[in-house]
C-alpha cells in the first residue's frame, strides 16, 4: 500500500480534535493534487471545531489563478504538484497574499527541497505521515510563529546548520541581543518561547525582529532561520 494511499486513509477515518477556544477559526487553504488527500484534509479541517478550510485547490496554477474570496491564516502546499511546484509557486503566493503563513505538507524529505522551502519563504514543513492530530495543532503553531516541523525534518535542518560551511565574512551588524534572538528561532523557538526565554515582551520580539528582517534582508521567519542556517550566521 503506497504511502499517500496510507495517508489519505488516516485522514478519512481520523477523530477530530478540540483545540483551544479562539475568537475565530483558523482558516486553512489546501494546495494538493492527490484528490483523496485534498478531501481528507478538507474533511478534517472542517470537521475540527475552531477550523476552517477555505479553499482546495488541486494545482499551483489554479490557486493563482484564483481569486481568494476568504483569505486565509495558513496554506497547506504539497510539493509534488503537476505544473509549477509548490517550492516554485511559494514565492507568487506570498507576493499575492503576503499574509498568510505557507506550510509545507509532503512526501518528501530529502535535504534539497527542504532547503529550497526554508528559503523561499515555508513556515514550516511537515511530512504527509504527520498524525491528524499533529497536523492540525501545526497550524496553529503556524500563527503563533512557531515553524512546525516533522521530527525528522527538524534533525535534517539542525544537521545542514552543522555542515553548510559559511562564507568568509559576513557582517550584517547583528546585534549580540539579536543574535541570540536568531539563535533561539533556529533552535525550534516561537515568538512567545523566545519571548519568555529572553525576559522580555511580545511586542519587544515583534521589534528586534523586523529589525533582523530587515539586517539580513528578507520578509519571513522562515527566511530569517533559512539565511542564518545557510551563513552560520549564529553558533
Amino acid at each position: 500500500m503506497s504511502g499517500r494511499f496510507r495517508y489519505a486513509e488516516s485522514l478519512e477515518t481520523a477523530r477530530p480534535a478540540t483545540p483551544q477556544e479562539s475568537p475565530a477559526p483558523i482558516k486553512v487553504a489546501i494546495i494538493e493534487d492527490d484528490r483523496r488527500i485534498r478531501e481528507g484534509l478538507s474533511t478534517l479541517i472542517n470537521g475540527t471545531a475552531g477550523y476552517r478550510c477555505t479553499h482546495a485547490f488541486r494545482s499551483m496554477e489554479e490557486a493563482l489563478a484564483h481569486t481568494w474570496s476568504v483569505v486565509p491564516d495558513v496554506a497547506l502546499v504539497d510539493i509534488g504538484l503537476p505544473g509549477m511546484s509548490g517550492i516554485d509557486g511559494l514565492s507568487l503566493l506570498r507576493e499575492k497574499y503576503p499574509g498568510v503563513a505557507l506550510l509545507m505538507l509532503t512526501v518528501y524529505e530529502d535535504d534539497e527541497r527542504i532547503f529550497q522551502a526554508l528559503c523561499a519563504g515555508a513556515c514550516g514543513y511537515l511530512l504527509k505521515k504527520t498524525p491528524p492530530i499533529k497536523l492540525l495543532d501545526s497550524l496553529g503553531e503556524v500563527l503563533r510563529g512557531g515553524a512546525p516541523m516533522s521530527p525528522e525534518i527538524a534533525q535534517r535542518v539542525l544537521r545542514l546548520f552543522r555542515e553548510i560551511r559559511p562564507p568568509e565574512r559576513v557582517a550584517y551588524n547583528l546585534t549580540p541581543h539579536e543574535l541570540r534572538l536568531l539563535k533561539l528561532l533556529v533552535e525550534g523557538h516561537n515568538y512567545q518561547s523566545a519571548a519568555t526565554e529572553l525576559g522580555v515582551t511580545f511586542s519587544t520580539i515583534n521589534f528586534h525582529m523586523q529589525n533582523i528582517y530587515g539586517k539580513l534582508q528578507v520578509h519571513s521567519k522562515s527566511e530569517a532561520v533559512a539565511k542564518a542556517l545557510r551563513q552560520r550566521l549564529v553558533k
